[in-house]
């Protein structure tokens, strides 16, 4: 897979931009804060229709737009390739007196976000990803919603679902609460919760054992060797009913083993979900929440058995957040028999020479992969005259050939 032409206006600091891309790796070099990866995070936009940082989808509007124009909007486009067939993804953000629009489009048809989400899959690592590893719960069920929305259509309409079916058992427990009402009242929703929430959990459970298992190799190898990583499953509630482990203390093998077998049925899990609903609804009714569901999921980067996001150095939070995405482009590979984009953004500046060969060595396995730098010396020779150069200034991209400097 990979984009053939990619098409920007008035997103963030581009006022329009119109770009012819090969397949292989292409080289961004540019001083920041002059649109390197506002470039990235515009491909990744057209992949999940979320921003990847922006709080809302006004920010993704040029700002000097937003000023002048009556009607502000920003627009990405690209054509893209697969092994079987091109298509076009574009997205229109329209600000409308107070309010914003998003149009989406695929060959021209107008669709719902459910329906773009995955035609273009990729996989983006940003230096500020690693809050993925230090930062809070929710930033990780973000990335995991994230990277299986991509790949599994029946997860995603599953979460669509659960958040509301969520919204509307939270307001009933706050209303119940009020007016001393009975807990039955909430035996319709916790159906419908553990309905589409089991599906939930019983994709992360299994998505993550797989990431894992790719993650160790990546990790070991960014490590020299020297680390081992693992990735753990933690739900809110365990559908086999194991004690939690103590990330507080080092974690040995032995105690991760019985967490390493794939998640028991759908049904199973729902019927596990829906028993611990039932016996905490007092306490929830008290409080005015659910308290189990995967909304309360949580994942863990374990070095040599230690919670990084705990005690984990900051090259250790970064090495475990980086071979996590590096795993993630076989995942997809995986399921989806078509290789993602990939989207680095200065991935190089605190790898050493041998660590950077070990990232080389994946780009050249993906369809396409687009990659950032302030200096084109972290890249070296053999790569640079193998790679799609482009030089980043203030928002305007140049063609660069070292061969006439």
């Amino acid at each position: 897979m990979h984009i053939s032409q990619l098409s920007l206006t008035n997103y963030r600091n581009y006022s329009r931009l119109t770009l012819d891309l090969p397949a292989g790796p292409i080289l961004l070099r540019g001083d920041n804060a002059n649109g390197k990866t506002n470039l990235l995070e515009a491909i990744y936009f057209l992949s999940t229709t979320r921003g990847a940082h922006a709080r809302a989808d006004q920010q993704l509007i040029n700002w000097l737009i937003l000023r002048q124009e009556t009607l502000p909007f920003a627009r990405v486009e690209a054509t893209i390739k697969t092994n079987a067939e091109s298509f076009k993804v574009a997205i229109t953000i329209l600000r409308e007196g107070d309010s914003i629009r998003k149009d989406i489009r695929l060959n021209g048809i107008k669709k719902r976000a459910m329906d773009v989400i995955g035609k273009l899959i990729t996989v983006m690592f940003l230096p500020e990803d690693i809050e993925l590893v230090t930062g809070a719960p929710a930033i990780r069920r973000r990335y995991l919603d994230s990277t299986l929305c991509q790949i599994n259509r029946n997860y995603c309409l599953a979460l669509s679902r659960y958040n509301k079916v969520l919204s509307q058992r939270n307001a009933l427990l706050k209303e119940l609460y009020k007016r001393n009402g009975h807990a039955d009242q909430l035996l319709y929703w916790d159906e419908q919760l553990a309905y589409d929430g089991a599906t939930l959990v019983v994709a992360r459970h299994n998505t993550i054992l797989e990431l894992d298992a790719v993650a160790r190799r990546r990790h070991r190898e960014l490590s020299g060797g020297q680390e081992g990583l693992r990735l753990h499953y933690a739900p809110s509630f365990d559908p086999y009913h194991r004690p939690k482990p103590n990330y507080q203390l080092p974690l040995i093998m032995e105690e991760l083993t019985p967490y390493t077998t794939a998640a028991p049925p759908v049904k199973e899990v729902r019927e596990t979900f829906l028993a611990y609903l039932q016996k905490a609804h007092q306490e929830e009714i008290n409080r005015g929440v659910t308290l189990f569901g995967p909304h309360r999921d949580d994942l863990h980067f374990l070095v040599d058995g230690i919670d990084m996001t705990l005690y984990g150095s900051r090259g250790q939070q970064r090495t475990a957040a980086l071979s996590t995405k590096l795993a993630e482009v076989s995942l997809m590979q995986k399921t989806t028999g078509e290789t993602p984009v990939l989207l680095l953004d200065d991935v190089m500046s605190e790898l050493d020479a041998e660590r950077r060969q070990q990232v080389i060595a994946i780009v050249d396995q993906v369809g396409q992969a687009v990659l950032t730098t302030t200096d084109w010396e972290d890249y070296d020779p053999d790569f640079r005259h193998r790679t799609k150069l482009f030089s980043v200034t203030m928002g305007q991209l140049e063609e660069y050939h070292f061969s006439n400097n």
